[in-house]
């Protein structure tokens, strides 16, 4: 007993460790993105830095509105594309699969999520860059090119996390729903996405955490163009790959200005899930 009490001990102090080590990680990531970035912000001007459609380091002009217009158009066309494919995917392996053939689609699934996403990025630019290009014109790097990359990169979080929700339903919930004269189908919308509304918006949210920050895939396959886009075809550039593309060369003020990108970056993501916990508590209210 005494050995066992001191093992357990020992584990709780190392499970208490990991987890003090984990923020200690996230707070210095946050509070040197800060450091870096807030003092540019101030030197450029919260205005003309967020407001700011010309982003021209050279001549001083430090305006990322195009890139945050850009980050926000390609994160709303990949949930576009992919929250309906990755939820109908998940009802499918849940409720209506049998078992051999939903085990194969999990496992497909998970390959999924282990491709690099350069690779993903490689394929936009082989396949999906040329048949733009060839029925739309305009070369074919685009936000809808983006949209569509990073729709089917999100797809595995929203299959997994969604399906898991929806077999964590409690089965009685459509047995009493199909006992009561409801269709399959209306018991899987009326009854079961209402009652694990909670996971699924998780696996949306971090979708759109994935999204939102993906950075070499875009980089291949949107033109990397610092404009607002005005089409779906046009050319696109995105806050990460605004940081990726110049970091490497950028020195001063433009160095600077990257973090300060990375500090908006960072607010976009804060404010998601923000939005996310008030919404899923006040869904929580109304179910109580």
């Amino acid at each position: 007993m005494k050995k066992s009490n001191w093992q357990e001990k020992l584990n709780e102090k190392l499970y208490l460790i990991s987890a003090l080590i984990s923020i200690a990680l996230i707070f210095s990531i946050t509070l040197f993105i800060f450091i870096k970035g807030v003092p540019a912000i101030k030197e450029i001007g919260i205005k003309n830095f967020i407001l700011g459609t010309n982003w021209k380091p050279g001549d001083g002009q430090y305006g990322i509105l195009p890139m945050i217009v850009g980050s926000i158009y390609v994160t709303i066309g990949a949930c576009l594309v992919g929250v309906p494919i990755g939820l109908f995917t998940a009802i499918y392996l849940s409720e209506m699969a049998n078992k051999k053939t939903a085990d194969f689609l999990r496992k497909v699934v998970e390959l999924l999520a282990g491709i690099p996403s350069v690779v993903f990025g490689f394929f936009g630019l082989v396949s999906i860059v040329p048949l733009i290009d060839k029925f739309f014109g305009g070369g074919g790097n685009s936000l809808f090119a983006s949209s569509i990359i990073l729709g089917i990169m999100i797809l595995p979080t929203i299959i997994s996390i969604s399906e898991a929700s929806i077999r964590s339903v409690p089965k009685e919930y459509k047995e009493g729903s199909l006992a009561l004269g409801s269709t399959h189908i209306d018991s899987i919308f009326k009854v079961m996405l209402p009652s694990a509304k909670s996971g699924i918006l998780a696996s949306i949210v971090l979708a759109l955490g994935r999204a939102i920050g993906e950075t070499m895939a875009v980089i291949l396959v949107s033109g990397n163009t610092p404009l607002i886009p005005h089409s779906i075809f046009d050319r696109v550039r995105t806050l990460t790959s605004n940081i990726a593309i110049e970091m490497g060369y950028a020195y001063g003020l433009h160095q600077d200005a990257l973090f300060a990108t990375g500090v908006i970056l960072f607010v976009f993501i804060m404010i998601i899930n923000g939005l996310f916990l008030v919404f899923n508590r006040k869904a929580g209210e109304l179910n109580d």
